[in-house]
């Protein structure tokens, strides 16, 4: 016969982490922010104030550091600043972030995406589009679509929309990633974040797209991209460009060169005037597809998070002049780089058989969408767009 065993019994006191009511015991949002509006958004709920700061709640400062000394995000990562951010650092006491006043550097938390981005919108945002695409491809291949393009066509699309992969690997990897990890609040740090996965993505989308006409067009030579890449004239400006972009230090500027600067006169000029301008009439209806959600990626989510975070900082209630100065430094470095790189792609608007509008048309409309950009970022325009 087995004898019960014998073991301590449970006894609950009232005394456990979560017994005690309090006023918001039963509330289901947040209430350690302040919102953007009057009502908290999920967005705000799950990444607002998500990345520990002792500039608001680490009384003891960073849980870690680097082999220089500094811990965290250092502020000084970038050369922007936000209000806020020259003030002393408070005495610190238990269970506070300062005493005396409040201490954050207010005008970095002050950022919100207006894509309101973060993980759950990502996967489903790219699972949406890679879907999408997916099925453009196997309705094209259903179709015998590939069977249409002319051979020209077919030459340009292996070497040159294929060389584009290596942009958007390049900056989603290096620039984007690295800045992501640099940059001071987890609203930055989405939004960044998000920015880097629509290049990795949209550099994925057309590597699948270069081994799928591999397989449907017997001439097709799935290699090309990378002889374009490394050796064609025409695509040296803008990789000398793309990987000056990954070597910038400054997280701002990497972002604010990339997303103000190089899309508009380089990316866009690229996809927009050129790849879908010019497939239709060579008989491709997939290629523009594939790049269409590429530029829909930065017109319309990568640009407006770009805009609204250095638009706070150029209307910095303390640094607006500074910023505007160091912004307006960025744009005389990096758009002759731009135009350079942008010129150097002329010659590949003569390869197809059914040529697209003018280069020339085509980099003024380019020219004029960045001025707007600037004028948007109360930034002027430099006189490398008038010549």
């Amino acid at each position: 016969m087995t004898t019960p065993r014998s073991v301590p019994k449970p006894v609950f006191t009232d005394a456990e982490a979560g017994a005690r009511e309090f006023p918001d015991s039963t509330a289901r949002e947040f209430t350690y922010y302040t919102p953007q509006k009057r009502k908290r958004t999920h967005y705000e709920d799950v990444t607002v104030e998500v990345q520990p700061d002792p500039r608001h709640y680490l009384s003891q400062g960073w849980l870690y550091g680097f082999a220089d000394g500094r811990g965290g995000y250092p502020l000084e990562w970038t050369a922007l600043k936000a209000w806020g951010q020259d003030r002393p650092e408070p005495e610190r006491g238990p269970g506070s972030g300062g005493k005396g006043y409040d201490w954050p550097a207010h005008g970095w938390h002050e950022f919100r995406d207006p894509n309101q981005e973060w993980e759950l919108s990502l996967y489903r945002y790219n699972s949406n589009v890679v879907r999408q695409v997916g099925q453009n491809i196997e309705a094209a291949r259903q179709a015998k679509a590939f069977e249409q393009w002319n051979p020209n066509w077919v030459r340009f699309v292996e070497s040159h929309v294929g060389a584009w992969m290596h942009v958007d690997h390049g900056l989603g990897l290096y620039l984007f990633a690295n800045a992501n990890r640099r940059a001071p609040t987890n609203m930055h740090n989405n939004a960044i974040s998000v920015n880097s996965m629509h290049r990795i993505r949209a550099a994925q989308d057309l590597a699948l797209y270069n081994l799928t006409l591999s397989e449907e067009i017997g001439a097709f030579d799935g290699a090309a991209h990378l002889e374009a890449w490394d050796q064609d004239p025409s695509w040296q400006g803008v990789r000398r460009t793309a990987e000056q972009l990954t070597a910038v230090d400054d997280w701002c500027e990497a972002v604010f060169a990339a997303n103000v600067v190089f899309e508009p006169l380089v990316g866009e000029l690229f996809r927009s005037h050129l790849v879908q301008q010019a497939a239709p009439r060579n008989g491709d209806f997939v290629t523009p597809t594939i790049v269409g959600a590429e530029e829909y990626d930065y017109a319309e989510r990568d640009l407006r998070y770009t805009k609204v975070m250095f638009g706070l900082l150029t209307g910095d209630r303390e640094f607006a002049r500074h910023n505007t100065t160091i912004m307006q430094e960025w744009v005389s470095i990096w758009v002759p780089h731009a135009l350079s790189a942008a010129r150097t792609l002329q010659p590949l608007w003569s390869q197809p058989d059914a040529k697209p509008p003018r280069f020339e048309d085509c980099l003024d409309r380019a020219k004029s969408r960045f001025a707007g950009i600037l004028s948007e970022l109360h930034l002027e325009s430099p006189k490398e767009l008038t010549q």
